[in-house]
C-alpha cells in the first residue's frame, strides 16, 4: 500500500465531526490528497447497512447481527474505496473502524475480542490503520457537550451504563495497541485538540 490510513475514534459526542472538518480544512490548505469516509458507510451498499444498524426501530437487534453488519459494512468499503485510495497514493480519513467494533460490540455488548477479531480480519484483510486519533472524553461529558442523546440514533439512546462499558473498551484498545493508537484529550477548547491532532499527525510523518 502506497497511502497511509488513519482513524480517528471516540464515544458519541465527542466531537469527531468537528476535528475531522478541521482536519478536512487544514489538510485542503496543504495540498494534501486526501478521502475521508465515515463508518458504518462510505459507500452506496454500505450506507445502506448503516441506515439497518442505526434504525431505532431495530432495538431488538443482538449484539452479534449488529457486530456482522458492521463488519459487512466495512468489507464493502475496504475493497470498494479503501484499498483503491491506498493503492493510488492517498491518505484516507475515516471516522471509526475497528476499534469502534472492539468498544462496541467486544467490550460494551459482551461479545469479546477473539469474536471481535475474527470479524475485522475477515472484513479488513492486512488493511490497518497507520495511526489510530482516539478523542478521550468520559461520556457523562460527552453527552453533557452534545446536549443529550440524538433521538434517530438507535446506539445513542442506549443508556449510561453502555455508554461507559464503550469508553472502559476504548481504554482497554489503548494499552494493547500503543504504538497505533495516539490518546488525545479533547476535554478542552476545539482549537487546542486540533493542535494536538496536528502535533500527532506532524511527528508521525503523516503531513
Amino acid at each position: 500500500m502506497k497511502g497511509k490510513f488513519i482513524t480517528f475514534e471516540g464515544g458519541e459526542g465527542v466531537g469527531k465531526t468537528t476535528q475531522l472538518a478541521m482536519i478536512r480544512a487544514y489538510l485542503e490548505a496543504q495540498g494534501v490528497d486526501a478521502v475521508f469516509l465515515r463508518e458504518p458507510g462510505g459507500n452506496a451498499i454500505s450506507e445502506k447497512i448503516r441506515d439497518i444498524i442505526l434504525d431505532v426501530d431495530n432495538a431488538g437487534m443482538t449484539g452479534m447481527c449488529e457486530a456482522m453488519l458492521y463488519s459487512a459494512s466495512r468489507a464493502q468499503l475496504v475493497e470498494a474505496v479503501i484499498k483503491p485510495a491506498l493503492q493510488s497514493g492517498k491518505l484516507v480519513v475515516c471516522d471509526r473502524f475497528i476499534d469502534s467494533t472492539f468498544a462496541y460490540q467486544g467490550v460494551a455488548r459482551g461479545l469479546g475480542a477473539d469474536q471481535v477479531d475474527i470479524l475485522n480480519r475477515l472484513a479488513c484483510g492486512n488493511v490497518m490503520p497507520d495511526l489510530t486519533v482516539f478523542l478521550d472524553l468520559p461520556p457523562k461529558l460527552a453527552f453533557a457537550r452534545k446536549g443529550g442523546a440524538d433521538a434517530g440514533d438507535r446506539l445513542e439512546q442506549e443508556g449510561e451504563s453502555f455508554h461507559r462499558r464503550v469508553y472502559d473498551g476504548y481504554l482497554q484498545a489503548c494499552e494493547l495497541y500503543p504504538h497505533r493508537i495516539a490518546r488525545v484529550d479533547c476535554s478542552g477548547e476545539t482549537r487546542a485538540t486540533h493542535q494536538k491532532i496536528i502535533d500527532i499527525l506532524r511527528q508521525r510523518g503523516i503531513v
